[in-house]
Parts: structure tokens; sequence; C-alpha cells
């Protein structure tokens, strides 16, 4: 049986990609029509077009659907094993893609990349920063060598290797009663309006989990923030409590508003940061490194 090539499947992926043979080419480093001839010949090997040429651009058959979701998974295990054969023996040296989330990339980072260079000075890392679900897609599409995230999350399709635990503080106005206490109780919030992420954030979760908001009816907040900074302008404002990790209050998120943080009382009161990897990955020694280094960190 004839099978589709590794070249012809790159050259399905960055037309789906792209949208344009033009522009797919020029991304391959190949002409236009070395490229068209390439995907001629996956659909000959499949024995049905994977592409309609329209003048609109270029849109993709359902078997061409069908073939870009099974071609993002044979090209990131050939990149695995290309990116393997190199490192091997040399662990975290050439590039690394390291996918961090936003509530904890400004506030872990400044500290753990000096040091990273330092005990890795092969080490190319490329960081993107985005939101939990956009990382883990690009982990399981092999765009990304491993992620940065916080637990609970759907870990279906990645393995996780534990870095440590960030606690989840009450952010409350200053001169606020609650800040009388030693601690904060979630039924002690139940009378307050609670400013979350916005929708995408796995901080918004962990939140409602704190507060055990999915037995309450209708709450889950009156607004949402953006970000962690915009989050703690609105509390210091007077518009509702929050609550925010400890990495980012000891980073100084709050010293510029006018709001007090106090420890949260009963369970869920903590996430879990940890270093993810699409499951079997050959980048997985790399992975288990840099979680152990960070640890250490």
């Amino acid at each position: 049986m004839l099978l589709p090539t590794l070249r012809q499947l790159q050259y399905l992926k960055l037309l789906a990609e792209h949208g344009s043979f033009s522009r797919a080419a020029e991304v391959a480093h190949v002409t236009q029509p070395t490229l068209s001839a390439g995907v001629q010949e996956l659909e000959k090997v499949l024995g049905a077009p994977v592409v309609d040429r329209a003048r609109s651009g270029v849109i993709l058959t359902p078997v061409g659907e069908e073939a870009v979701r099974r071609a993002q998974a044979i090209l990131a295990q050939a990149e695995d094993l290309v990116q393997a054969a190199r490192s091997s023996g040399r662990p975290l040296s050439g590039r690394f893609r390291l996918g961090v989330i936003p509530t904890i990339a400004p506030y872990m980072l400044p500290k753990a990349l000096p040091a990273l260079r330092t005990q890795f000075p092969q080490l190319r890392l490329f960081l993107r920063e985005d939101l939990t679900g956009k990382l883990v897609s690009g982990l399981k599409a092999g765009a990304l060598d491993a992620a940065l995230i916080a637990l609970p999350y759907d870990t279906t399709g990645i393995d996780t290797a534990t870095v440590g635990e960030d606690e989840l503080l009450a952010a409350v106005p200053a001169n606020h009663p609650l800040l009388a206490g030693g601690s904060i109780s979630s039924e002690a919030l139940e009378g307050e309006d609670l400013i979350l992420m916005e929708d995408g954030h796995c901080l918004r979760d962990h939140a409602i989990a704190a507060c055990s908001l999915e037995t309450r009816p209708g709450g889950e907040g009156s607004f949402a923030a953006t970000s962690l900074a915009t989050l703690v302008q609105m509390v210091g404002s007077g518009l509702g409590v929050s609550l925010v990790p400890a990495m980012a209050v000891e980073a100084g998120l709050t010293g510029n508003a006018p709001v007090g943080v106090r420890p949260l009382t009963g369970e869920h009161q903590r996430r879990e940061i940890v270093v993810a990897w699409r499951a079997g990955s050959s980048r997985e020694v790399e992975a288990r490194l840099l979680a152990d280094a960070l640890r250490a960190i």
C-alpha cells in the first residue's frame, strides 16, 4: 500500500494554516507548482480530493480536514524524533518551546529564566503565553514541547510533573471588615460581589471551586477581569472581592492598590503548578528535568 510522505502531509498542513498555495509554498520554501504537485500526489494516495480550489481561497474537503487532523499528530511525532536525536546526551539544549499561562508567567519567569539560563546554557527557550486550553491544544498538536499550567484541569492526553503548590488568597478592599480576622472562610464571602477572571482562565475555575460557587444560585460574580492587575484594581476600587495567587502577591501584585489579602479556610484553597507535555512525547525526559529545575528555584 502506498502511504503519504511526511512532506506531502506538511504541505497540506501549511495549506490549511495559510489558506493559499502561494503563502504555503513561501513558508515551505518551495515553488507553488512544487507544493501543488505534492498535494495532488497526496490526493492520489488517499483516493479523494483534500482541497477545493475556490476563487476566495483554499477550502478543505471533509477528507482534507481529517487528513490535517491526523497529519498534525504524525508530524509532531516526527519532529519529536528529530529533536530527541539532536538532544541525545544533552538534555535541554537547543530549541524548546514552552507555553505559560498568564497567571504564572509574570510572577515565576523573572526568577526562573536567569536560573535556567545558568543551569542550561545551550537551551534556546521559546515562550508562548496563552490560556490553558490553547496551550494544551498546542501540546497535543506538537506546536509546544511543554507548558507551565495550573491544576485542577482536564489532563486527558497530557502528562504532568509537579513544580509546586500556590495558595489562593482572598483579596478585599483596604479597611474592609473581613480584614479584621486572620483568615477568611468561603461562607464569609457569600454576601460579597466576587470579581473573577474572564472565561477561559483556569484561575476562574479555581476560584469558583475554592468558594464553592457551584452550590450558590447565580454565584459567579458581577464583574470579570482580563488580567490579575486589572482584577486587583477593581477590588481596590471597591467593586467587590476576589481570589489571587500567593505567588502574584509575593511578586508585588497588590503593592500599588488599596487591597488587603488574607488566607482562605477550608478545602480547594490551592492550585498545583505543573509542567505538562503531550502523553507519549519524546520530550518527556526534558519536561521532567525542567520541572525539577523549576521546583528547585
